[in-house]
């Protein structure tokens, strides 16, 4: 019996579906887990959610950039849509952090009144010193900057699709190039995400023009799964600590794409209820992971229950928040959207 060809085009139909199980991943891995459990290693690949964010939002900017290719909107839209929960939330957590630690029970990410403006503005602390507490988000404010000349320029000369090969190369040489480590090597955990997002962008051509894969290449996708993830988990249950934290990261671009494609898979056989739930959690994805980590994962962890009911708690008490958050800031900002639109 043939095949049924792989339909890139679900990437995009299910893309609230995957950004939900993206962040589920990314909650399981910021639970903690002690490093002689068996289910460490595994536990350690909920870390492919930042990876799999990075392709979707790829993928979902170059839809919206060739449907309205203006820098204005572009970078507008962006900002109106990140920033305004970053200040929020960063304020919670550094204003408290700078002049109440002991009531928060955290501090030092901010030294002084300067640091703090920085931190809360740019998270200049992750730029300069590799402070990780909402790296993500400063991250990918970094990426968009970029974004529309990359677009510009694959659109015109499409070779440069390949610049993400660069990109990997880029990486190997922050790792082991002594100037260019001692420079900028403590972004090494921006850097080795960089790929995976212009990789998205690429990717996303291919889905608008609706092209497909041959069936058979199922056993090609399974296969490369198994192989990335496999040698990820070994890699992190036997070998953790033991080499440059890139070396995985580069194994999780092929992770990524083969865990999008097999969970479009899922998601076409699974109940209503279940793909709904999916997307309602990746709706609220930037809030509830501004959200579940410093504020409900920290205080739950100090109970020193076990990780399953410290998951599902963090679940539970996170997304009440996270929607209560994007609701307020929705209606804040949609009728600034619709001036702009004007």
């Amino acid at each position: 019996m043939k095949i049924k060809d792989i339909e890139l085009a679900n990437i995009s139909r299910y893309r609230g579906e995957l950004m939900g199980m993206a962040m589920l991943f990314v909650i399981l891995f910021h639970v903690g887990l002690p490093r002689d459990d068996a289910f460490f290693g595994l536990r350690r690949m909920g870390n492919i959610g930042v990876d799999m964010f990075l392709f979707l939002s790829g993928v979902g900017l170059w839809f919206s950039w060739t449907k309205h290719p203006s820098l204005r909107q572009f970078f507008s839209r962006r900002f109106i849509r990140i920033y305004p929960t970053w200040i929020i939330m960063a304020s919670l957590f550094y204003i408290p952090d700078l002049y109440f630690p002991d009531v928060v029970g955290h501090g030092g990410h901010s030294e002084n009144i300067t640091d703090l403006i920085g931190d809360i503005t740019v998270n200049w602390d992750f730029w300069l010193h590799d402070e990780l507490t909402f790296w993500y988000i400063p991250a990918t404010m970094m990426l968009y900057l970029f974004t529309p000349a990359y677009m510009i320029l694959i659109i015109r000369h499409p070779v440069y699709r390949w610049l993400p090969v660069m990109m990997i190369m880029w990486c190997i040489l922050v790792q082991y190039v002594t100037p260019i480590h001692q420079a900028v090597g403590h972004l090494e955990i921006f850097w080795s995400r960089v790929p995976i997002y212009f990789i998205g962008i690429n990717l996303g051509a291919a889905i608008q023009r609706k092209q497909t894969m041959d069936g058979t290449s199922i056993w090609m996708i399974v296969l490369m799964f198994v192989m990335a993830l496999a040698s990820s988990i070994f890699l992190e249950q036997v070998r953790h600590g033991e080499f440059p934290l890139f070396l995985e990261r580069m194994l999780y671009i092929p992770l990524t794409v083969t865990s999008i494609l097999m969970l479009n898979r899922v998601f076409r056989r699974m109940p209503k209820w279940f793909n709904k739930s999916c997307k309602f959690i990746g709706a609220l994805s930037l809030e509830a992971y501004l959200i579940h980590d410093h504020f409900v994962l920290q205080y739950i962890e100090q109970q020193h229950w076990t990780y399953w009911p410290t998951f599902l708690l963090t679940v539970a008490l996170t997304l009440p928040l996270a929607w209560l958050l994007h609701t307020l800031i929705d209606k804040a900002v949609t009728p600034i959207e619709r001036r702009m639109k004007s």
